[in-house]
This record gives structure tokens, C-alpha cells and sequence, in this order.
């Protein structure tokens, strides 16, 4: 443990069983990931007419809708930038796992920890919500098992930041 010789705060304590946590949530993270983009995200019944809908139907929509802005941003935030999370989280903790170092962990790592603040998925799941109260008025709301996959990703990646331990992953860097 690390602590502030003025104050004596702790400054920085090693995670409990850090690699072996983090690699199951990724891998957990990367399952509910692929059913979250697969699968139907909500279902809108208006009388007999029912409308499914995925995540990508949505971005397509609203770049139909000339919100081509809106709909890169919600691509880049919630499914590109949480990709490449995992991606880059499984790439250096699966070989560390195996005690061996990947080859490019130092880009890697930084990427991940460039793009850590960009995966907003929590946002948009709050629009989802406040859309579906302001929806329901005019239709049904179905969820899909892709809406309850996409709740528990955020979970997953919100636990992935606190049981990563950063220094850990950095002192496997091999400096010669």
C-alpha cells in the first residue's frame, strides 16, 4: 500500500486477484457485447403492428434522418470504442494470464487507456429510458434480450475499471 507520508492517506492498494477477475469480465463483457449488437433491442407495438429494432437499425435510422452527427457519435461511442476496449483488454491480460508478455502491450495499453473515457454506454442507455417514457404514450415497449444485454454490459465494463489494476499491467512491461 502506498499512503501519503504527510497525511497518511492510502494513495494507491493493489487490487485483489486483478488479472484473473478482469479477464473473466472481458470475456463476459465480450458475450453480452455480441448479443447487445445481434440481437433485437426493442420492439414497438402499435395495435397489430409490431417493430423490431436493433442497435445498428437504429444508428442506420438516424443516419437516414440526416442526424449523421448524432449517429457517428453513438456508433463511435457505444460500439466501436467499447469493441476495441475488450479487443485490447483480451489481448494483453489472456497472455499474461499464460506468463508471457504480448508484443505490442505498451500501444495497446495506452489505446485503451486513451479510449476508456469514450465508451458512453451508460448515456445512451439513459436516452433509451427517457425515450421509452416519452414513447410509451403512442406504443407498447418490448424489450429485447439485446436491451438486457446491453444493462449488463455497463455493469461488466463499469467492474472491468475497478478490478483493473493499471500498475500491475505496467510492471509486466519489459524495459530492455
Amino acid at each position: 500500500v502506498a499512503r501519503c507520508i504527510r497525511c497518511d492517506s492510502v494513495l494507491y492498494r493493489p487490487r485483489k486477484d486483478s488479472l484473473n477477475r478482469t479477464l473473466a469480465l472481458a470475456l463476459a463483457g465480450t458475450i453480452l457485447f455480441i448479443i447487445a449488437n445481434t440481437f433485437p433491442f426493442i420492439a414497438f407495438k402499435i395495435g397489430a403492428q409490431v417493430r423490431e429494432t436493433t442497435l445498428a437499425t437504429g444508428i442506420y435510422e438516424l443516419f437516414n434522418q440526416d442526424m449523421g452527427l448524432i449517429a457517428s457519435l453513438v456508433l463511435i461511442t457505444v460500439v466501436i470504442v467499447p469493441a476495441i476496449n475488450l479487443c485490447c483488454l483480451l489481448y494483453i491480460i489472456f497472455p499474461l494470464q499464460l506468463n508471457r508478455v504480448p508484443t505490442f502491450m505498451v500501444p495497446v495499453f495506452r489505446l485503451y487507456l486513451m479510449l476508456k473515457p469514450w465508451g458512453m454506454m451508460e448515456i445512451f442507455m439513459l436516452g433509451i429510458i427517457v425515450s421509452g417514457f416519452k414513447l410509451i404514450k403512442m406504443a407498447s415497449l418490448i424489450p429485447g434480450l439485446s436491451l438486457f444485454a446491453f444493462f449488463g454490459l455497463i455493469f461488466v465494463l463499469t467492474a472491468i475499471i475497478i478490478t483493473l489494476d493499471e500498475h500491475l499491467i505496467w510492471e509486466k512491461v519489459d524495459y530492455s
